[in-house]
């Protein structure tokens, strides 16, 4: 815990020649209480930071920082926070490491999200090899019961916690307003693929297309984010699909509600659910088009938008987020903001880039 407003904590970005990692550094360069203490990345080692992100070669602090191989870690002091922004499956083998040499870690990846152990060895093999040293605390930052006591840590996936975002509210309270099945269509930009996707720039421009109708990994963990947060087991038909543009996330959900329940009951709930965080919006009135969620108004800030609309009975809440940003390196500061004490919105952006 900081001790003052002027202390800095010593951070390493792992993984950090990728998008994610690109972003975490360009936001935590802009942070008064961090100091970037260790980057790695594995076929960038030695070389500057601008080298891989020319977006962030002009800034000052910038022009010291290069990359080093994971392995050195080991002969770094200790720092007290590693985001880890690896790639799925990186992370479980040098986790004994990363550990040995971070106060905490905080993990972007996916691989240890999910508790059942069947869905873990589907989704994340890699994490059946090699199980973690401690229990890793899944942890949203507006919706998880308090500050985790874990010195590790998950943050949810980019499409995962939109779609969180989208259904809390509809599930939390007095009782369920919807019933228990529920269709999730999630959109999201390439970079969601990360800098290792071998899908070429010509194809996806001017295209939108299927990215997965079943078996998304983060389908179980939306449904296990949901029951842990508000005790409903959801029958979640999720599907995905790939926009042509470089980042953000949409996401439509269709519900119907329950008996009794009227369009009044769905809005204060989610007003409710909301109130008081600076980073998840609801659209109170929308009419117009432009009114509702959409990437223009979210892409580069770490602010996830969200909307709901009523008719005869059937829900449709649509949320969205930029994937880089309130999706994953935001996200993972905003929680390492009220871990240490710090302003929650410390270093992170709440206006979007446009156009």
């Amino acid at each position: 815990m900081a001790d003052t407003a002027h202390e800095k904590i010593r951070v390493a970005v792992l993984g950090a020649s990728g998008y994610t990692g690109g972003e975490m550094i360009r936001l935590l360069l802009e942070h008064p209480q961090v100091e970037l203490a260790f980057l790695s990345a594995e076929r960038a080692a030695g070389t500057a930071v601008g080298s891989s992100h020319p977006w962030l070669r002009n800034h000052p602090k910038a022009a010291g920082l290069t990359f080093r191989p994971l392995r050195e870690l080991a002969d770094t002091d200790i720092v007290d926070v590693a985001f880890g922004c690896l790639p799925t499956g990186t992370l479980p083998e040098q986790l004994p490491l990363v550990a040995d040499r971070a106060k905490r870690v905080l993990n972007l990846g996916g691989d240890f999200r999910l508790h059942d152990a069947k869905e873990v060895s589907r989704h994340y093999p890699k994490t059946t090899a090699h199980p973690p040293l401690e229990d890793f605390a899944y942890y949203v930052p507006e919706l998880s019961p308090g500050i985790p006591d874990s010195r590790f840590v998950s943050l949810p996936g980019c499409m995962a916690v939109t779609t969180i975002y989208a259904l809390y509210p509809l599930f939390t309270g007095d009782g369920p307003l919807v019933a228990d099945r529920v269709v999730v269509d999630a959109k999201t930009g390439s970079t969601g693929g990360g800098r290792g996707s071998d899908e070429q720039p010509a194809e996806r421009s001017g295209n939108f297309r299927v990215h997965k109708l079943h078996g998304h990994r983060h389908a179980p963990e939306v449904q296990q984010a949901l029951a842990d947060f508000t005790g409903a087991v959801v029958d979640l038909r999720f599907s995905t699909h790939s926009l042509d543009v470089s980042r953000g996330i949409m996401v439509t959900a269709y519900s119907e509600l329950r008996s009794g329940v009227t369009s009044l009951d769905v809005k204060r709930a989610y007003a409710k659910a909301y109130v008081g965080k600076p980073f998840v919006r609801v659209r109170p009135a929308p009419k117009a088009p432009q009114d509702f969620p959409m990437l223009k108004a979210v892409t580069g800030s770490n602010v996830a938008e969200v909307a709901v609309a009523v008719r005869d009975g059937q829900c449709v809440t649509v949320a969205a987020l930029d994937n880089l940003i309130k999706g994953a390196a935001g996200q993972a500061i905003q929680a390492m903001n009220l871990i240490h004490g710090f302003d929650e919105t410390a270093g992170l952006p709440i206006t979007a880039v446009s156009p």
